[in-house]
């Protein structure tokens, strides 16, 4: 949605700023990316390249550390905010993943956030643990999924405003919109899809860093290795690396497919997988094999082409 939104800005003629902080809009179309999965972005280039040639910048924080992002935001914000005031541009801001950078323990939020926010995309999955001083700018509430009900509700309880009247979850090809103390009931809305494909948290898993609860650990039959596979350039390393009773010994317990299931969040590497785990007349380097060149073809093969061009 947010990517259809910024294709309908450019058709439109209006100028954004996508604050990312995974690194998610890194190919988005008609934007310059400042900032990448190795180098910080700097808050002057993504103003002057709005500033001097107009151009829609995406800012990816992606290299930096969970605990360094939101004082970035803080420099970001007043300065497109400032630039705004002054130029117009950019026309929208859209920040992502708004629940980490506009978190409810924010306590010096309100300093950062004007008490009227026009043109603002606050994008996220727990609208609920965003801060009350970011949720009581939003105007309008736009909901996805079979819980888009239950989404308006969370933010009305977190903004003490009544919650409409509900409505049937949306199809596959709608949203619910709702404006925060309407009478009216939500809306239906069907949405035009993006032309451009974009493939959420690629870069992250192919090239970034998972926290140690959410890597893949090599341990082996008898626990004696504790080799940790923080993405997934990492994990076809250390699996090209490890003995073949260590391979072996994951595979029986069908781990591989899980972490990509659970953690990667990618159901068809996990069914590819899947079948190698299971695959009995797959001898134990076969499936090797089988499964780093689908880890390879999905995530590690483009990373590598991009970084060349």
């Amino acid at each position: 949605l947010a990517t259809a939104l910024t294709e309908r800005m450019v058709e439109a003629g209006f100028g954004f700023c996508v604050i990312d902080p995974e690194g998610d809009y890194s190919a988005l179309e008609h934007a310059v990316c400042v900032g990448d999965a190795k180098s910080p972005p700097v808050v002057d280039e993504a103003l002057n390249l709005i500033r001097k040639i107009g151009a829609n910048v995406v800012v990816n924080m992606h290299a930096l550390a969970l605990a360094d992002r939101p004082a970035l935001f803080n420099t970001l914000l007043p300065g497109l905010l400032s630039l705004r005031a002054t130029s117009g541009r950019p026309h929208w801001i859209i920040l992502d993943e708004a629940h980490h950078l506009a978190a409810s323990h924010r306590n010096d939020l309100s300093d950062h956030l004007p008490d009227r926010l026009r043109a603002m995309i606050f994008v996220t999955v727990h609208p609920e643990e965003m801060s009350a001083a970011a949720l009581q700018t939003i105007e309008t509430v736009i909901a996805v999924g079979d819980g888009a009900m239950q989404t308006i509700a969370q933010f009305c309880r977190a903004t003490g405003v009544a919650e409409p009247a509900a409505i049937a979850p949306p199809a596959n090809d709608e949203v619910v919109v709702w404006r925060k103390g309407s009478s009216a009931s939500a809306l239906h809305v069907k949405v035009t899809p993006p032309r451009q494909v974009r493939e959420r948290h690629k870069t992250k898993y192919a090239e970034g860093e998972l926290g140690e609860d959410l890597s893949f650990y090599f341990r082996g039959p008898a626990g004696r290795l504790n080799l940790r596979a923080y993405n997934l350039s990492t994990f076809i390393e250390l699996a090209n690396g490890v003995d073949i009773d260590t391979w072996q010994f994951h595979r029986q317990e069908g781990e591989y497919s899980m972490w990509f299931r659970d953690v990667i969040k990618d159901e068809d590497l996990a069914r590819e997988a899947a079948s190698a785990e299971r695959d009995t007349a797959l001898t134990a380097e076969a499936s090797r094999e089988r499964i780093v060149e689908a880890v390879a073809r999905r995530y590690t093969a483009p990373a590598r082409e991009s970084r060349s061009r």
